[in-house]
C-alpha cells in the first residue's frame, strides 16, 4: 500500500491547563505507532505524518492509541493532504485574508457529523459573524473589533460540538505548508 500524508487534528489538548500533552511525547506516540515523518505544530494538537495504513478507520485507531498512551479520551479528526488542500483552496473568497479585520477559523467536522447538522447549531450575530459550509468543515469569521460580541461560542455544549475541532486560519494554512514540505522529495 502506498504511503499517504495526513494531518491529525486533536481536540481539547493543552487548553486552559487541561489534558496536557507535550509535543515531543505526541510525536513519539505517533512514531511508535508506525507513522513516519511526524511533525507537530506549536501546542495546537496538530500532527502531520505519513503512513501506509488505510484511511478508513484511521481516526478511531489514532484515538485508541492516544487514549492508551496518555489515559485521556481524545477526539481526532484526520484529513489527507489532498483534503486539507481542498479545504484551504475552496475557502470563501477573501476568507482569512484580512487578519487585522476578521478572526477566521476552520471548524473541522468528524463523521458522521454533516455540515448541515453542524450549521444547525451555529448562531450568527448580525454585523459580527459570518459562516459558510465546506467539505467536512465550516468556515467561521468574526469581526475582530467586536469579537467578544460573537456568538461562535454558542456551539460549545451542543452535542454536535463533540464532533468538531477548530483551528484558526493561520494554523490551518501552516499545517498545509507542513504537509507540502513532507511531500517534497528529499535530497
Amino acid at each position: 500500500m502506498a504511503t499517504k500524508r495526513y494531518a491529525a487534528l486533536l481536540r481539547g489538548i493543552n487548553v486552559g491547563g487541561k489534558n496536557l500533552i507535550s509535543m515531543p511525547d505526541l510525536r513519539a506516540a505517533f512514531e511508535e505507532h508506525g507513522c513516519t515523518s511526524v511533525a507537530t505544530y506549536i501546542q495546537s494538537g496538530s500532527v502531520v505524518f505519513a503512513t501506509d495504513r488505510p484511511a478508513k478507520g484511521l481516526e478511531g485507531e489514532l484515538e485508541a492509541m492516544l487514549e492508551r498512551r496518555f489515559a485521556i479520551p481524545l477526539l481526532v479528526v484526520v484529513r489527507s493532504h489532498q483534503q486539507l488542500r481542498a479545504i484551504v483552496e475552496k475557502a470563501p473568497a477573501g476568507f482569512g485574508q484580512q487578519p487585522d479585520t476578521y478572526h477566521s477559523d476552520v471548524i473541522f467536522l468528524k463523521a458522521p457529523l454533516t455540515t448541515g447538522q453542524a450549521m444547525s447549531v451555529v448562531r450568527l450575530r448580525a454585523d459580527v459573524d459570518q459562516a459558510w459550509t465546506g467539505t467536512g468543515a465550516l468556515y467561521f469569521q468574526r469581526l475582530s473589533a467586536r469579537r467578544t460580541a460573537s456568538r461562535m461560542s454558542s456551539i460549545i455544549g451542543t452535542p454536535q460540538y463533540q464532533l468538531m475541532t477548530i483551528r484558526n486560519w493561520r494554523t490551518t494554512t501552516t499545517i498545509l505548508g507542513l504537509l507540502d514540505e513532507l511531500a517534497r522529495p528529499s535530497g
